[in-house]
């Protein structure tokens, strides 16, 4: 095998090393993430049930000056009948007098139902402000628990980084732009062995990253050439060990 893969293979080491570090950060990262969208789902719930049950007072605000305005008409009508003159009028006012107090027995009816839906709203804003409080004591309590972990990965991060930008030095920019690109798209397993099997020739070559049959024109050029040659199928970089590349 040639030097730059054998630099890739060293690279490709300490990638997966990287690629296992980043999702144990992304894991911690994201139940902070989690815990925060909770939270903000929860409050969002809580301005609506707010901002509902403020609606409905005012509408229980209105009905009470409708009902405080009709007590008064019915009272400057209790006044009138006894100034009435005749059965006539007495009759007229007194009809207006029932139906003034019919039409408040109803809207007494609907400003009660009105306050009860006010009060159930307040109950259940007050049920979601706990559970918010209680979901934040469990955000600080990870943020809090994760604080080391996260901690402890950056540093892990920084020596593997530095470790891989080292093994790194003896690969043109070029190839490890493709190494790159294709480490990005199998979370950092961006080689694959080319697997020979068959007891004699003609040989079967497989990929060792997706398991597609491979032309043998792969294998046979990787075992005179240091070059960079690409799976067909997944579109990792193919490499020989050293026991098939002495076959």
């Amino acid at each position: 095998m040639g030097q730059v893969l054998e630099a890739l293979l060293r690279v490709q080491s300490i990638e997966r090393d990287l690629a296992h570090v980043r999702g144990r950060l992304r894991a911690r990262q994201n139940a902070v993430a989690a815990q925060q969208k909770k939270i903000d789902q929860l409050r969002e719930e809580w301005q609506a049930k707010h901002s509902e049950a403020l609606e409905r007072r005012r509408r229980a605000d209105e009905q009470e000056g409708v009902l405080k305005q009709h007590e008064e008409e019915v009272a400057k009508y209790r006044n009138a009948l006894n100034t009435a003159k005749t059965n006539k009028e007495y009759a007229s006012i007194l009809t207006q007098i029932n139906t003034l107090k019919a039409d408040n027995a109803k809207d007494e009816e609907a400003a009660l139902q009105v306050i009860q839906e006010v009060e159930d709203l307040n109950a259940q804003a007050d049920n979601i402000r706990m559970q918010i409080e209680n979901e934040e004591k469990r955000l600080a309590e990870t943020q809090e628990a994760n604080a080391d972990d996260v901690a402890k990965l950056n540093s892990m991060l920084d020596d593997l980084t530095a470790k891989r930008n080292e093994a790194a030095q003896g690969v043109p920019d070029d190839v490890m732009q493709i190494f790159d690109r294709i480490a990005e798209r199998y979370d950092g397993d961006a080689m694959a062995n080319i697997e020979q099997h068959g007891k004699r020739p003609p040989f079967e070559y497989i990929c060792g990253g997706c398991f597609m049959t491979l032309n043998a024109e792969h294998a046979n050029a990787l075992r005179t050439k240091d070059e960079v040659r690409t799976c067909d199928n997944c579109g990792r970089i193919l490499y020989l060990e050293h026991q098939e590349s002495n076959a």
